[in-house]
């Protein structure tokens, strides 16, 4: 997989993968009511505000994941579900590392994610509770050095 710059042309794609993701990687952590309102279009109206800043790992030439980073934090890391585990993330995460991205968070029961943070050298600076969907939840903040 290649990583590049996203284009605005990507927004319908990406937004697909983040809801797929999103509701695979947070079915068990988050609200059936929730996931539900993180469909498609929820995120496609987020994106067209940060398309940006948005890095997207292709299989070809399509995407197949992406990153969101601000000011050196990573919003999101998503990788389209049945394209996971051939690098693609892997990619984008060093790739941010290499356009300064220092810290990210994670719901502190996202097992996988965390698992693969830590493999890639983050490590946990802090554990913390605040509210996300109307509801207290608990979360890791990372960090890399």
């Amino acid at each position: 997989m290649k990583v590049r710059d996203a284009r605005q042309g990507d927004v319908p794609a990406l937004a697909a993968i983040a809801a797929a993701s999103y509701r695979a990687a947070f079915a068990a952590i988050l609200e059936e009511e929730v996931l539900a309102g993180r469909d498609a279009a929820f995120f496609a109206h987020r994106f067209e505000e940060t398309w940006q800043r948005m890095l997207v790992a292709c299989a070809g030439e399509a995407p197949a994941g992406f990153l969101l980073m601000t000011d050196g934090h990573i919003d999101m890391l998503f990788m389209d579900p049945a394209l996971g585990g051939k690098g693609g993330g892997a990619r984008l995460l060093r790739e941010a590392e290499l356009r300064g991205a220092k810290s990210l968070e994670c719901f502190r029961d996202n097992l996988p994610a965390r698992r693969f943070y830590e493999r890639h050298g983050w490590r946990v600076a802090r554990e913390y509770e605040r509210d996300f969907a109307g509801r207290s939840r608990s979360f890791v903040f990372y960090v890399k050095d």
